[in-house]
């Protein structure tokens, strides 16, 4: 593991896919939190939730940063690092409502 994300190139603008996980939301699941990929803007469901489905696009995509998608939550994950992490210089996180 290392002490600062390797992958910070891979951050981008995005916009949110859906307001909550949008693989649930296609199949009438459920999530408990939300996480969105910063490469392409994928919101999908954390690893406490059911399905995993951040974790799933991760992996399927390769698109290793994903941000918090909850209210006032700011921080950053690295999957290929295995590391949280915030950036002040990125603003404001976007969240469900």
């Amino acid at each position: 593991m290392t002490e600062t994300c390797s992958h910070l190139d891979s951050i981008a603008a995005v916009s949110p896919s859906d307001d909550g996980c949008h693989d649930c939301l296609l199949a009438g699941g459920s999530w408990v939190h939300l996480r969105m990929c910063q490469s392409c803007g994928h919101v999908g469901c954390c690893d406490s939730s059911p399905a995993r489905h951040a974790t799933a696009h991760a992996q399927g995509t390769e698109h290793p940063v994903v941000r918090s998608f909850e209210p006032g939550e700011e921080w950053f994950w690295c999957y290929p690092d295995g590391l949280a992490f915030e950036l002040p210089s990125a603003g404001p996180a976007a969240s469900h409502s």
